[in-house]
């Protein structure tokens, strides 16, 4: 699906994690060159993000791969990389990139995953919430795989629900995309904790934060299991 705009936006792709569960799987391959109908991962996810004002690559673990393939490929949209020095968790890595986010709002999502959503659609969601940050929520038939959201009758986050494996059924999820203000960016940069959904969403006052609700496809490749189920995700539909 191709967002409607993300002129003027700057997103920030969390790209750096070490991708144990993966490992055995990938070798010596970053989680986000992971192979997928025949392309790398991240070629599939910034073919998703074109108009967009830049793309920052959050990079740590394997990150001279990363950036060896963007010298040798053509991305469809501005990319910048920081490089975290140490593995500093996923707040820790958006704050040494911080100072290349300038946009307002600015939208951060997982290296390792996609929701098929209009992500322009998104921002004016955001916008029009009048909140400092969103998240975007995904209804999933089966939560157990997921920490859980619990969302209010008036559409803000009330609280993040660890993942129970016992806890089937339908649920909203976070579907690790966010649209973050300037004012949000400060206080994340203000904070400590590795960890942006426990240390630093979790901890901010209940019903801070706006839960974008979406009825849409969702795929992360963070395991072996859900990695071998992209091609049928995609449904042949990118290029081999």
């Amino acid at each position: 699906m191709t967002p409607t705009d993300l002129s003027g936006i700057d997103i920030a792709v969390l790209a750096g994690g070490l991708g144990t569960r993966i490992a055995g799987v990938l070798g010596d391959t970053p989680k986000v060159l992971a192979p997928v109908g025949g392309r790398p991962f991240l070629e599939v996810l910034l073919d998703r993000l074109k108009g967009a004002k830049k793309v920052v690559l959050c990079l740590g673990h394997l990150a001279p791969k990363v950036t060896d393939w963007l010298a040798a490929n053509k991305p469809p949209v501005p990319v910048e990389c920081v490089v975290e020095p140490k593995p500093l968790g996923t707040a820790g890595a958006l704050r040494v990139a911080a100072s290349h986010l300038t946009s307002d709002p600015v939208l951060i999502m997982n290296g390792d995953s996609v929701v098929e959503t209009d992500l322009g659609a998104f921002v004016e969601d955001h916008r029009r919430s009048g909140a400092v940050g969103s998240i975007l929520a995904v209804e999933v038939p089966d939560g157990s795989r997921f920490g859980r959201l619990e969302i209010s009758p008036a559409g803000r986050i009330l609280r993040f629900v660890e993942k129970d494996p016992a806890a089937t059924g339908a649920a909203w999820i976070n579907g690790g995309i966010y649209a973050f203000t300037p004012a949000l960016m400060v206080r994340l940069a203000a904070s400590e904790g590795p960890s942006l959904e426990r240390d630093f969403l979790g901890a901010l006052p209940e019903a801070t934060l706006h839960a974008a609700r979406r009825q849409a496809r969702f795929i992360d490749i963070g395991t072996p299991e859900s990695l071998s189920q992209a091609p049928v995700f995609f449904g042949g539909t990118e290029k081999a």
